[in-house]
């Protein structure tokens, strides 16, 4: 069964789409299974992902019951792709009094979920009904942190907002990890945050870094996770690393899950 990872903070340009699509293509190169859900209306992973834009979306399984073979696009870079568009705003209004509201994303991936190793979800910077989606199908809680002046105070806030989700929609929801983006290791304001980061949420945060990079910051406009795009670059680097570890960590979850179990 597929681990179902939801790439979430309610801040935006943190780099929550950047990371789902290197993370997406990372876990392919590793020959894992992958599902990539563009849930943002803006559809910067399908784009990033050198997909169509005007293809089928979740608008199709929530509102016109679109099985979801018929949805599923072919990525170039080994994974597969829900693509996201601007139609993802008439999804959000059209389920918003739907007594089941958060868990359509849910029902719709029940048929595949065996098909894939990781499914992975972008989310909007925004605790709307598509973000409740994600939480109410997710496994796991990926949250990508930039090292800034506001950084802390936002996740606190975010933390909470997770406690109340899996009160209310997912009480198995867990997050994986913290992930330090756009990382600048000469300035002392970075390297604070990123030490407080550690002191606070210690084993939550990921050793790996993003870095800032300008050809992670190029490789969108091209269509192309960074590691089609210049693979030798210290993104490329980072974001294979990070893939990596969340392998390591989810596996060690799941692993430690089945322990607990009754036999």
């Amino acid at each position: 069964m597929a681990h179902i990872v939801s790439i979430t903070n309610q801040k935006g340009g943190v780099g929550k789409t950047t990371t789902a699509i290197n993370v997406a293509a990372g876990l392919s190169a590793m020959r894992k299974r992958v599902l990539l859900i563009d849930l943002d209306p803006q559809g910067n992973a399908t784009s990033g992902s050198g997909i169509d834009h005007t293809a089928k979306t979740c608008l199709h399984l929530f509102i016109e019951n679109t099985p979801v073979e018929q949805v599923i696009q072919k990525s170039s870079y080994g994974y597969h792709v829900i693509p996201g568009n601007y139609s993802l705003t008439r999804c959000d209004i059209g389920i918003m009094n739907h007594p089941r509201k958060a868990f359509f994303l849910k029902q719709a991936l029940a048929p595949i979920i065996n098909n894939y190793d990781y499914i992975l979800l972008d989310c909007p910077p925004a605790l709307n009904n598509l973000t409740l989606n994600a939480q109410g199908c997710a496994h796991y809680l990926i949250v990508p942190v930039q090292c800034e002046f506001f950084a802390l105070e936002g996740l606190t806030k975010l933390l909470g907002t997770i406690e109340q989700i899996k009160k209310q929609v997912n009480p198995d929801l867990k997050v994986l990890g913290l992930i330090r983006t756009m990382f600048d290791g000469r300035s002392r304001l970075t390297q604070y945050v990123s030490k407080e980061l550690e002191k606070h949420f210690s084993d939550r945060v990921f050793n790996s870094v993003i870095p800032r990079n300008i050809k992670l910051a190029e490789a969108p406009s091209h269509g192309k996770p960074i590691m089609y795009h210049d693979p030798k670059s210290q993104g490329a680097l980072a974001y294979l690393a990070l893939s990596a570890e969340i392998d390591r960590k989810a596996n060690a979850r799941q692993y430690a899950n089945l322990l607990k179990e009754p036999v």
